[in-house]
């Protein structure tokens, strides 16, 4: 078994290469801190502060546990034999034996010190092969895609400085070798890699000035001792000083390199190339994404383009998270014969997220060509080498994350009949060619991708297999207790369904995790995929922690994700690379961007457009067009459907919203709130020319819900209790109870806290509907009776409270007790229509029981007149339908009776089911 830490970690089998590598990102810390130390025993404690730093959970010994016996399967699965012997428990924690010739980095540093030694002796030669066979082995810094702690902070911060010193060693013996033109290109990117490293400029210098390139020699000098004294206010070392001195005097023994006393050693790469372009294939891809799954569709579009392309550009455009570079990696391998020359990938932003100088990826470029010698210093020759490197060959350049056309558009017509597939954020129309914009994965492909990426490892696709191969399907144990499911099972939160248990744990000793069991609940899957907006990052980090904790259900960890406050910081518990790579889109932004996306946030997830965009930013629609088209520039924000409109990316909008809170001024937030809230009331109260319903009111229950709880947050009284009584009805009509139950809740406590008795009156109303709805008599009766307190001024219409307490006593069989209530209002406050209509609709029913349908239909029918005053298409909807019934010589159904608009009562008055969607949808 072999083991590489120098890079990502890889394991692969000895035999035949194939990756068996660990997808849970906690066993891969375990194992990772195990082959850095490697031949110790690492204590139970260094593992435990390695993996959950200074507060671990209270089970992290048994977790612990569960991830050395997931070490221990892999191991023995890949090697039968010497595998279940590799990692043995010794007090006081456990000891992984690798043979170093199998651990990349034991090689490394074994190599580097045989180095460094033959430098000692003057073996110049030996010394620069040497070192070129260590950091061969260099595929990146140590183990970036596993989070570092106590032991794995340190360790890789000493690989990067034995890195730089195997770097520094090799430069010396190749100068000693008179190698100075060929290592010119070399150092002159380690110098902008390492602008401070005064080493590698003493190197470049030297090199320079036996070029013949005297005056650029001291330039380099120039910019060091620059950047030295405007960043750390001190001179360059003295060494550097004399050799500039030695420059400046023309000193003819800096021409003279050393002479070693085995010098016949092969010499660098350069050196033996020749002269002209490097015919040989190049490779340059990553490996293939074993992980990759779905975009049938997108990958079939980009072989045909690819397949019959000739030449130019395609791009992939889609927001951070959406995998763009998955897709064209894959594309790139499944394109192979189509380019027979090559396949290279590029990254065009740095480490920080920012573009690199066209220059600088023009040097990468020709280095991963295969250029020979030395790089050319200006852009114009840059171009013609490249020029001349691609020159009739077939050759496919994947650019990764562009930050706009102009540097494809500078590359394409360098790589002749080769094709650039560039990726990129938002959409590049400048570009030539055909375009693929991306988005989230749709609901199958995405519970695919959770499945897969929850598979332990063996059963993975290898790198040999189709890019998209599925992985069988995860399986994860059930707990023996689910959490309790909310009061209302109707609610917009209820429970999705009982979990049963899905078959027997199967222990496999002592310290070994409990088995796999019963499939995970597709229901629950999609959830999970939907709180994290279906992107490919989050959603293999989501399958990843279900693999590496077999006892927690997707249902449980959908119950954790689906508060909207606190999904970005679980998220980013269980996924600190992705989300440090989304932050790091998102704090590349302009200061301005993101002080609009900030206040953009609070509106609802899903598409918005240029009106409701205004109204968040406080301007007018055309500037607000302005805005949301920076913020796309930016990654910030994507297209809605079929281009209508724009959306934030799911985990952008909860970034921007947990940004907001701690930076957005106060004063600004109430303010953005508070129009938000006025254009929602309008929204509700206001319905169109045409009386069509409101479209998009359904859709946005929760999001309404959610700025009420937001402006009572922030002591916008009068905008709450304003919002929760322009949502009655839709909650009522909707039996959306929960909501209705949080915003009048909220509304109630801003209307006392304003003192505004009228509102609170009318909002214990409507609570004590929801209770009578909700079954609950005896809370409804004391909701009502709060609410006839707070009306006793005669300043709030009493009618409507005192038929919500007439409904209790129709309801228990007391008409006539009812008919006392109600018949008042009719007789001496006729200004109060609306008390009036649900007084004759008592009235109504009560007749209908003790006089049949002639003594209910006049009651109906100055239902139907005061509904037309109101203006209530509902009401008047419900008036209607009781006299067409009672047209046709009663009721359609005489068990059941049709008690206010939508809701039924069963029998006498007694039983009532909830709302009758039918009915609803008919009252309009």
């Amino acid at each position: 078994m072999r083991f590489r830490v120098l890079g990502p970690l890889e394991v692969r089998r000895a035999a035949d290469g194939h990756p068996v590598t660990p997808g849970a990102a906690k066993v891969r810390g375990v194992l990772a801190t195990l082959l850095v130390r490697a031949g110790e025993v690492v204590s139970v404690d260094t593992l435990i502060d390695e993996l959950w730093g200074e507060h671990p959970p209270r089970t992290a010994l048994t977790t612990l546990q569960v991830y050395i016996s997931q070490l221990r399967k892999l191991l023995r699965q890949v090697e039968p034999q010497a595998g279940g012997q590799a990692l043995v428990t010794r007090a006081p924690g456990y000891l992984l034996q690798v043979d170093p010739a199998q651990l990349d980095l034991a090689v490394f540093q074994t190599l580097h010190e045989r180095g460094r030694e033959a430098l000692d002796r003057g073996e110049y030669a030996a010394a620069a092969q040497l070192q070129r066979r260590a950091l061969a082995l260099w595929r990146g810094p140590l183990l970036p895609d596993t989070v570092h702690g106590a032991v794995l902070a340190p360790a890789a911060a000493r690989v990067h400085e034995v890195r730089i010193a195997a770097l520094e060693q090799r430069m010396r013996a190749e100068l000693q070798l008179g190698h100075h033109k060929e290592l010119l290109g070399e150092l002159q990117v380690l110098v902008a890699e390492l602008p401070l490293h005064e080493e590698f400029h003493a190197h470049l210098m030297v090199a320079l000035y036996r070029a013949g390139r005297h005056a650029d020699a001291l330039q380099v000098f120039g910019r060091l001792r620059h950047t030295l004294v405007q960043e750390l206010a001190i001179e360059p070392g003295l060494r550097l000083q004399r050799l500039q001195h030695r420059i400046l005097a023309g000193d003819r023994a800096l021409l003279r390199p050393g002479a070693g006393r085995r010098a016949a050693a092969a010499p660098p790469r350069a050196a033996a190339a020749a002269s002209g372009p490097v015919a040989a294939p190049v490779d340059r891809l990553p490996a293939p994404d074993r992980w990759f799954t779905g975009r049938a569709a997108e990958l079939a579009r980009l072989e045909a383009w690819l397949g019959r392309s000739g030449g130019g550009c395609l791009q992939i455009s889609g927001p951070a998270g959406a995998g763009k570079t998955a897709l064209a990696v894959a594309a790139a391998h499944r394109a192979r014969a189509a380019f027979p020359d090559g396949r290279v990938l590029v990254r065009l932003r740095g480490g920080d997220g920012r573009p690199l100088e066209m220059t600088q990826v023009m040097v990468q470029l020709l280095a991963a060509l295969g250029a020979p010698g030395p790089a050319p210093r200006s852009a114009e020759e840059l171009r013609a080498a490249l020029r001349q490197l691609t020159h009739g060959r077939r050759i496919l350049l994947v650019l990764d994350d562009a930050a706009d056309a102009l540097l494809p558009r500078v590359l394409a017509p360098l790589v002749g009949p080769g094709v650039l597939l560039v990726t990129c954020r938002p959409a590049l129309p400048d570009l030539p060619g055909p375009a693929l914009a991306l988005d989230a994965l749709d609901a199958p492909d995405a519970r695919q991708l959770l499945a897969a990426a929850g598979t332990p490892a063996p059963g993975l696709p290898g790198p040999d297999a189709e890019p998209g191969a599925q992985a069988g399907p995860a399986r994860w144990t059930e707990p023996a207790e689910h959490p309790a499911a909310p009061a209302d099972p109707n609610g917009p939160h209820g429970p999705h369904g009982p979990h049963g248990p899905h078959g027997a744990a199967e222990r496999n000793g002592p310290d070994e995790p409990t088995g796999l069991a019963g499939p995970a609940e597709p229901d629950d899957l999609d959830e999970l995929a939907d709180l994290c907006g279906r992107f490919p990052q989050p959603l293999r980090a989501l399958g990843r922690y279900l693999a590496a904790h077999p006892h927690h259900s997707p249902a449980l960890l959908a119950a954790r994700l689906r508060p909207e406050s606190s999904r970005l910081g679980e998220l980013h518990t269980l996924d600190e690379a992705g989300h440090r790579q989304l932050c790091a889109v998102y704090d590349a932004a302009p200061e301005a961007d993101l002080r609009a996306a900030r206040l953009l946030s609070l509106l609802p997830a899903g598409t918005f457009g240029r009106e409701d965009a205004a109204t968040a930013l406080g301007t007018r629609p055309e500037a607000a067009e302005h805005t949301l088209d920076s913020l796309t520039r930016a990654g910030l924000l994507g297209p809605g459907p079929a281009g209508h409109g724009h959306r934030f990316p799911a985990l952008i909008r909860l970034l921007a919203a947990e940004r907001r809170t701690a930076e957005t001024p106060g004063a600004s937030l109430r303010a953005a709130l508070a129009r938000l809230c006025a254009a929602a009331v309008r929204s509700l109260t206001e319905p169109p020319a045409d009386h069509a319903e409101l479209p998009w009111s359904a859709g946005r229950r929760d999001a309404l819900a959610a700025l009420a709880g937001q402006a009572h947050a922030a002591g916008l009284w009068a905008q709450t209790v304003r919002l929760a009584q322009a949502m009655s009805g839709f909650l009522e009509m909707s039996a959306a109870w929960d909501a209705w139950q949080h915003t009048h809740t909220l509304a109630l406590d801003a209307a006392g806290r304003l003192d505004d008795q009228g509102a609170a009156a009318g909002l214990l109303c409507s609570l004590g509907d929801l209770a009578w709805q909700r079954h609950r008599p005896a809370a409804a009766r004391d909701l009502y009776r709060r609410a006839l307190r707070a009306a006793d001024d005669g300043a709030v219409p009493r009618g409507r409270i005192l038929a919500g307490l007439a409904d209790l006593h129709l309801e228990e069989g007391a008409g006539a007790t009812a008919a006392r209530l109600v018949t008042p209002t009719v007789r001496e406050t006729p200004e109060d229509i609306r008390g009036c209509y649900e007084a004759r609709r008592v009235l109504a029913l009560h007749a209908l029981r003790t006089g049949g349908a002639a003594a209910a239909r006049p009651h109906f029918q100055q239902c139907l007149t005061l509904a037309g005053v109101l203006g209530e298409r509902r009401l008047e909807a419900y008036a209607r339908r009781w006299l067409d019934r009672l047209h046709a010589a009663g009721p359609p159904h005489p068990a059941w009776a049709e008690v206010r608009p939508g809701v039924w009562s069963a029998g006498p008055l007694t039983a009532r089911r909830t709302p009758d969607p039918a009915a609803a949808g008919c009252a309009g």
